[in-house]
């Protein structure tokens, strides 16, 4: 009877490691709150129910973020049901100032371990690093797919946006983790890396074969815009600062920029448009379009070797 256990059990988990480890991957720059957003009709409060569902709508599983208060964070969890998420803020590594969040899927994946450090010359405590303009910080965790055990780590960071050696040599620093941390495990990097898929520090975080970037390797991309959009609708680039690197062992089946955009009331012209072919039922009121966040999301389907 117990040698029937035992084979039973086998083959249990045999069938388990047997099973795809295939999920979304995600990072979304979630734009701070700020007064000046406010006042221009780009606040959080307009924008998070939109974000929110975004994240829903297209399935993030799990997903790095940038520039949220604890207060953004906290009202985005209770507005995504079976999401949580790891991370500290960059100024005193607790709750003052901006964080760069891990959200996640509580029914898909465990917490194994977690821990942030910061992107400077003393990684183990808030600091400016090198010639940064601003504190930045990179959440770190290993987690574990429920459905099949296999375990990955995920670094999620924010580089700065002034200080030319501080993201080359965060890049570096960004290695020299994923070394120590698990050089054997499946590796996903996410974050605003303030620059193009043409700067040195982009680079340094490709040249090795360490880490690609996921836009090189899908199978399928889409991507009719780059990532930053200054909430602007009608605004056009090839530049994409947001990225998604993972190990080459990972398996890129898809990748995308969403631009998805919502509409508010636009009282100084709120005339019906009647022009077009369609039936007279139908109207169309002239409202302002915008943008969830001053960056697009970056969404990646993947599956672990």
């Amino acid at each position: 009877m117990k040698f029937k256990l035992l084979i039973i059990a086998l083959g249990m988990a045999a069938a388990s490691w047997a099973q795809d480890a295939t999920f979304n991957v995600a990072t979304y720059n979630l734009r701070q709150l700020n007064g000046g957003d406010t006042e221009a009709g780009n606040g959080w409060e307009r924008r998070e129910p939109v974000v929110a569902k975004l994240v829903q709508f297209h399935d993030f599983d799990i997903f790095g973020t940038q520039e949220g208060f604890k207060n953004q964070l906290e009202q985005l969890k209770r507005d995504l049901p079976g999401y949580d998420y790891i991370g500290v803020a960059r100024d005193d590594g607790k709750e003052a100032g901006e964080h760069s969040a891990i959200f996640y899927r509580t029914d898909l994946f465990d917490v194994v371990d977690h821990g942030d450090f910061w992107l400077s010359e003393t990684p183990d405590r808030p600091g400016l690093g090198w010639d940064a303009a601003c504190v930045r910080i990179c959440t770190w965790g290993r987690f574990r797919h429920k459905p099949t055990g296999k375990e990955f780590l995920f670094f999620n960071l924010h580089m700065d946006h002034v200080g030319t050696v501080a993201r080359t040599e965060s890049a570096k620093l960004i290695k020299k983790k994923i070394d120590a941390l698990g050089p054997e495990l499946p590796v996903f990097l996410t974050g605003d890396f303030n620059v193009d898929q043409t700067s040195d520090s982009y680079k340094t975080i490709t040249d090795g074969g360490v880490l690609t970037d996921a836009y090189e390797r899908a199978k399928l991309v889409y991507a009719t815009n780059g990532t930053f959009n200054n909430y602007r609708t009608n605004g056009f680039t090839t530049q994409r600062i947001d990225h998604v690197f993972t190990s080459p062992t990972v398996e890129v089946l898809k990748y995308g920029v969403l631009t998805d955009t919502y509409r508010t009331p636009n009282p100084a012209a709120e005339a019906a448009d009647t022009n077009g072919t369609a039936p007279d039922e139908v109207g169309i009121v002239i409202y302002t379009p915008r943008t969830p966040s001053d960056h697009f999301p970056v969404r990646t389907t993947v599956t672990l070797p």
